[in-house]
């Protein structure tokens, strides 16, 4: 079965949510045997992966880099592209924004699944014009698309309730990783295994590194530092203020987007793991995470609730106090049962989450397309 992947930036060693769950599921596509093409953004691609990884082929074309502009126009040349020189079985086109071009591929002849990631419309970097585009895409996806996937059930009750479709609940995953003895990026960056705190994503205002900022200060943590991972894309007024936060608070690391060995060393050795963001589809990060056997607390959202953590894992979005208690409670040890020791977290995450059973659900959704 040949697949067109359309809709991300691209993988391996590009950040975000989507990318992260694509570099999991294509590899494991390919050795169920389908034939998969990422048509990927020739800004992001990393020129070394283009003669393919893991079996996955790639097709970085151009795109404009604007955040507003930068995701439909790719769309709409990937659409293009796949209806007139791939011609694939399913064009799979991942999250809301990209689905906009879901009728323009139908109109190509092409037999279209969406997954839809989360209502992007609710992310706070949006203003109001891409919220109607996002809203808009979500609806062409949903129904023009010949099947839906959705990566949790909030998504596939929204999707229920809006529009009266019926959708394939297939989760984010994880894989059970290899815990490094090497400690080299905790070196680099001046961390102590164990004495910090870890919060890995996007420096885009969802995410809410002010309030894990603020809460750090409030909760003055002796020997702990705060390492927040990751980037942005598009340097904005969010992102500068979280500089400007970090270059006045000592004990906060900012190290930039990391992966492979490195990023694997921070998670391994962290006290602990925070996600207090506002908006999340299934959260990959808390996920993997998880899948390292980190103690972690969470905003009390619907897709972080959806993982199923204890009640004291999580606490009231934007409670900047609360947040800092959990914080205190978690450096100073406080004891844990047995049921929350890191080899049962790992075990519990990767029996419930696993990129395996994706991947085989995935495919029949391929399969019902393609016979619908």
């Amino acid at each position: 079965m040949k697949i067109a992947m359309l809709g991300l930036r691209g993988f391996p060693e590009v950040q975000g949510g989507v990318e992260t769950h694509c570099a999991h599921l294509c590899p494991l596509l390919v050795e169920l045997g389908c034939d998969v093409t990422v048509i990927a953004r020739a800004g992001y691609q990393k020129p070394g992966y283009l003669g393919g990884w893991k079996g996955v082929k790639f097709r970085a074309l151009w795109t404009p880099r604007s955040k507003g502009a930068e995701a439909i126009v790719h769309t709409f040349l990937g659409v293009l592209y796949a209806g007139l020189v791939l011609r694939p079985d399913v064009l799979h086109i991942q999250a809301i924004g990209p689905a906009l071009m879901t009728p323009l591929a139908r109109l190509l002849g092409l037999r279209v699944v969406v997954t839809h990631h989360g209502p992007d419309y609710d992310r706070q970097k949006w203003g109001r014009l891409a919220r109607s585009i996002l809203r808009m895409g979500e609806a062409c996806g949903m129904r023009w698309a010949n099947a839906r996937i959705v990566i949790s059930r909030t998504i596939r009750d929204l999707v229920k309730n809006k529009y009266g479709l019926d959708s394939a609940l297939i989760p984010n995953g994880v894989t059970l990783p290899e815990l490094p003895d090497s400690t080299g990026a905790l070196t680099h960056f001046g961390l102590e295994p164990g004495k910090y705190v870890l919060l890995v994503s996007r420096l885009v205002p969802e995410k809410r590194h002010l309030d894990l900022i603020n809460a750090f200060a409030q909760a003055a943590l002796p020997g702990w530092k705060l390492a927040l991972v990751g980037g942005s894309d598009h340097p904005d007024d969010y992102s500068r203020a979280v500089e400007q936060a970090v270059q006045r608070s000592p004990a906060v690391v900012a190290t930039g987007f990391q992966s492979g060995l490195a990023l694997r060393e921070l998670y391994a050795h962290a006290g602990g793991f925070v996600l207090p963001s506002s908006h999340e589809g299934l959260p990959i990060a808390l996920l993997e995470a998880l899948s390292f056997g980190l103690p972690v607390i969470a905003s009390d959202i619907p897709a972080n609730l959806e993982v199923g953590l204890p009640e004291e894992s999580y606490f009231p979005l934007g409670d900047v106090a609360t947040l800092a208690a959990r914080l205190s409670l978690l450096a100073t040890g406080m004891p844990e049962p047995e049921s929350a020791t890191r080899q049962a977290r790992r075990e519990w995450v990767v029996g419930r989450y696993d990129w395996h059973q994706i991947a085989t659900a995935t495919r029949q959704v391929y399969l019902e397309a393609t016979a619908s």
